[in-house]
């Protein structure tokens, strides 16, 4: 016989402090928001939106367009329900639970990949060519990739994420080179700056690093507590190292 365990209420909270699940700031998302508006697009595609903060923004300033935002952490999709819900867009947004790999929710005039191309392969060019498709001619993609910032040591790579390899990532102007190959012309180059980096990954563990202050003792600290180290350990590694770009491409003809 099995017993029903009660929601836990007393674990340690997740990403309460991230406005965007990125190293962006609010005063580039607002310009991005204003570029990706001008065109007054019609519909909008989040690939591995998490709560779709970008995306939601978007459906604020374009009252004609809809939105769809496709993830598989059902954590993250409600946080973006509620707030859709909070601010009147619930009726012109769907957070929808599954895969983007193959997705048929395409094209849309707007396509967003903010950090998320793995979502679609974990080869980028790929990845790349699957952006190409869902969107619609003259439409936008705002891609956001990792890249490397100057050439990692084998040092370093060691201290990162568990196999970070050189090949992970590309430096920047192979890059764009690559979204050129895959059928893009780059409207719009920009790259997060050290602030951005540390907002961001500060307020990644932020809320936690205070609960763990305050829990010492809970059954799973111990656990929380490796992970917050590990997860410090490896940005303060590739800080300054692994950047990040933003960009808005414009399908060709």
């Amino acid at each position: 016989m099995t017993t029903a365990t009660a929601p836990r209420d007393d674990l340690p909270p997740r990403l309460t402090r991230l406005t965007f699940h990125g190293p962006l700031s609010e005063a580039r998302a607002a310009a991005m928001v204003r570029r990706l508006a001008g065109p007054r697009p019609g519909s909008v595609l989040d690939v591995g939106c998490g709560w779709g903060e970008l995306m939601l923004r978007l459906l604020t300033a374009v009252p004609q367009a809809r939105g769809v935002g496709v993830d598989v952490n059902a954590a993250d999709l409600e946080r973006g329900r509620r707030t859709a819900r909070a601010r009147g867009l619930a009726g012109r947004v769907e957070f929808a639970e599954e895969s983007a790999v193959d997705t048929g929710r395409g094209p849309a005039d707007v396509v967003l990949c903010l950090g998320a191309s793995q979502a679609l392969s974990d080869d980028l060019v790929p990845a790349l060519r699957e952006l190409r498709r869902l969107v619609a001619d003259g439409g936008r993609v705002l891609l956001g990739e990792g890249f490397w910032q100057c050439a990692p040591t084998e040092a370093e790579l060691a201290g990162m994420w568990p196999g970070a390899s050189a090949t992970d990532h590309h430096d920047l102007a192979a890059l764009v080179g690559l979204t050129v190959a895959a059928g893009f012309r780059p409207e719009w180059i920009e790259t997060a700056n050290p602030d951005e980096w540390e907002e961001f990954e500060s307020a990644y563990q932020a809320d936690t690093e205070v609960w763990l202050a305050a829990n010492p003792g809970h059954p799973v600290a111990t656990e929380t507590r490796e992970r917050l180290d590990a997860h410090r350990a490896a940005w303060l590694t590739y800080r300054g190292v692994l950047g990040m770009a933003y960009l808005t491409l414009v399908p060709t003809a």
